[in-house]
Formats: C-alpha cells, structure tokens, sequence
C-alpha cells in the first residue's frame, strides 16, 4: 500500500484529500504546518508528499 503525507494548514482541504487518497486505497499521514511536515518526513518513508508552499511555521519550500 502506498504512502501519502498531506500537508495543507486548511483543515476541510487535508479532509477531503484524504478521504478521496483513502478511497483509492492509499494509507494516509496528515500536517498542518511546516514544522510538523518536516519531522513526519523526517521519521517516515513517503511514496509522496501532498505539500502546500504557504503554511505557519515554514513554507512549503523550507519543508523541501
């Protein structure tokens, strides 16, 4: 099963992204700032990470 980080600080949009990725079959891990994007990333291994660019803490491009 593929692995998915969602990252959004809108929390209806993290919501409907991964009840949509769940439908498919995905396993799905959510943030909703830069700081706690970057320590899942950290501790985890992502098939692929869903990462908005404007988020509280650390932008998007800080996280990559």
């Amino acid at each position: 099963m593929a692995r998915v980080l969602v990252v959004d600080d809108e929390k209806l949009i993290v919501k409907g992204i991964r009840f949509s990725l769940e439908q498919d079959n995905f396993e799905v891990d959510c943030a909703y700032d830069g700081e706690e994007a970057r320590e899942l990333a950290k501790r985890n291994a992502y098939d692929m990470i869903l990462l908005d660019v404007m988020l509280p803490k650390m932008t998007g491009f800080e996280v990559c």
